[in-house]
């Protein structure tokens, strides 16, 4: 007597199937998918398998029947996700820092079954995640809702915000007192994800690394402040000139550089950076940057070596000079 058990489902155990365990290079002939239904406790013949094939494609799916003596049969030629764009978010999953271990891997998981086995095995050879630096921070998934949610509904939100002590310890800044802020935006900065915020008691724009943020509290009631601040703010060209995202004062800064330098200096501020030629016999360049003056852009300055010097302000040039001065100062007299 053939089983009936389960025939109401055998269309979702036919897509399971084919969603699971087929691509262009695994098909699955009718009497192999016959076989695998029996497994679920649905009977079916080669008849109603073309019949089933036909109600499947009439709803939407993508499937080929590919006649051959061997290797045939049927299998699912469109997905929602195609295998290089899921390559693509193991790749971002793996690189924010943001994500904790535990989070990437359970996230690459998930990813893996939005295509079939076959092809999740590539995506598995994808996998370093373990030898990175991670946040250890497993709540910052319901910071970043907690986030959305305070920017939706227009409301402030109030948090501790956390440091690493010398003895490793993970504890609040400024003795546990509570920051008050109001969000308005997300950003992404390298690996870290910011929350950009208007600090109403220092009446200006901050920024905070939302895996450092703990106990986040959306203060209903309390409207959000600071909108004219965020009129003409453009995040883009804020986490551009705020290098490593550290703070300082805002500075239009003229540099001069070889030609060869200026790739740099687009591939970090943009196509519309302004760029005029001096001198036309030894292919000088001036270039004029929007920038947070900080020991971070003089960082990054200095890695870009001697070809490149400030030209203007003279007081950051200055400061600039003091920068490499004190650095120099712990290595004379040393071998």
């Amino acid at each position: 007597m053939a089983r009936t058990g389960n025939q109401k489902l055998k269309l979702l155990y036919i897509a399971k199937i084919l969603e699971e365990e087929t691509d262009e290079q695994h098909c699955i002939s009718t009497q192999e998918l016959i076989k695998r239904l029996e497994g679920y406790d649905v009977s079916a013949e080669r008849k109603s398998i073309y019949n089933d094939m036909e109600q499947l494609m009439k709803f939407g799916y993508d499937i080929v029947y590919v006649k051959a003596r061997a290797g045939g049969g049927y299998y699912l030629a469109g997905r929602r996700f195609e295998l290089p764009e899921l390559k693509l978010l193991v790749d971002a999953v793996q690189s924010f820092r943001f994500i904790t271990l535990k989070k990437s891997r359970e996230l690459i998981h998930k990813i893996e079954h939005l295509t079939g086995k076959h092809e999740a095995k590539q995506l598995q050879r994808q996998v370093y995640v373990a030898g990175r630096i991670k946040t250890e921070n497993e709540s910052i998934y319901y910071n970043v809702d907690s986030i959305h949610r305070a920017i939706q509904d227009n409301c402030q939100i109030e948090f501790a915000y956390m440091e690493w002590t010398p003895e490793k310890e993970w504890k609040p800044r400024r003795d546990g007192a509570r920051y008050l802020v109001s969000p308005w935006a997300l950003t992404c900065k390298d690996e870290n994800y910011y929350l950009i915020a208007y600090d109403g008691a220092a009446d200006r724009i901050k920024h905070y690394r939302v895996d450092k943020m703990g106990k986040i509290e959306v203060m209903d009631g309390m409207s959000r402040i600071g909108g004219d601040s965020f009129k003409q703010f453009d995040i883009g060209a804020y986490t551009n000139r705020t290098f490593g995202m550290f703070g300082g004062e805002e500075a239009v800064v003229t540099l001069e550089m070889p030609e060869r330098m200026l790739g740099i200096v687009l591939d970090r501020f943009g196509r519309e950076t302004d760029i005029r030629r001096k001198t036309e016999e030894e292919g000088l360049y001036l270039v004029r940057i929007e920038v947070a003056v900080s020991s971070q852009f003089f960082g990054w300055l200095a890695g870009l070596g001697a070809l490149v010097k400030i030209v203007t302000p003279v007081n950051v040039a200055e400061q600039y000079r003091d920068y490499l001065e004190e650095i120099l100062k712990r290595y004379k007299g040393k071998a």
